[in-house]
């Protein structure tokens, strides 16, 4: 009884899957067609940047000072005392996500895991927001992340600027250029060329969005040009 059932059901399986393939068939349409999901609508998302730089990214020397004391390193007063608090320190290099910027002189490629950790999260988020708005790859310049003591002394010397109390000091703060990019280019391909203001815009949205979920403070540099942003 059990086998007259079991033949039963695959007659019937196989009955179903007969006119499944007939009616495909008589609609012109292949088996092999049919297992092809149709090519999705190309649609890239808008580019709205933020209403006000300055009034997105707000936040004071007195702001980053605070999370830098509270989050980073004991100040380093030189490079050789830098080797040795290496141990509190993430190696910032050149990568997939971000490059350094090759004028960097005023500081050293190091900052604390909880400052590199949200570099890369803005470095990877803007990757993904040039991909999806259909704009050729560029990836951000880190201009400046840890100075040592030694190293703001003779800032202070050429830019009247510079402060004494940096955050800089602490490892937990980097800057952004947002008028200079890395374009990513193949090797033998001509990327398109993208103006600065459109990958500003770009930038200007994805920190916005990392700052509004709580992953730093940010301050508009007008005079150094640059994002200045500090891990809190």
């Amino acid at each position: 009884m059990r086998r007259l059932k079991k033949n039963y059901y695959l007659a019937l399986f196989c009955c179903t899957v007969g006119i499944l393939g007939i009616v495909r068939m008589a609609n012109g349409e292949s088996p092999a067609t049919a297992k092809q999901p149709l090519p999705q609508p190309a649609h890239r998302h808008p580019i709205y940047s933020v209403p006000s730089f300055s009034g997105t990214f707000p936040d004071l020397q007195e702001t980053h000072a605070e999370s830098a004391r509270q989050w980073g390193v004991k100040p380093v007063r030189n490079r050789i005392e830098a080797e040795k608090r290496k141990s509190e320190l993430v190696f910032i290099g050149s990568n997939p996500f971000y490059k350094m910027d090759p004028g960097m002189n005023s500081s050293i490629p190091y900052l604390v895991p909880r400052a590199a950790s949200a570099l890369e999260t803005i470095a990877r988020n803007y990757l993904d927001s040039l991909h999806v708005k259909g704009i050729p790859l560029h990836k951000i310049l880190v201009s400046s992340v840890l100075r040592t003591e030694e190293d703001v002394e003779r800032l202070r010397r050429t830019n009247i600027n510079a402060s004494p109390e940096s955050c800089h000091r602490y490892g937990t703060t980097f800057d952004i250029p947002y008028n200079r990019y890395h374009t990513v280019e193949p090797p033998h391909e001509n990327r398109r060329a993208v103006q600065n203001d459109t990958l500003k815009w770009i930038l200007a949205e994805v920190l916005r969005d990392v700052r509004e979920n709580g992953l730093c403070h940010i301050k508009y540099e007008v005079k150094q040009g640059c994002f200045h942003i500090t891990a809190r």
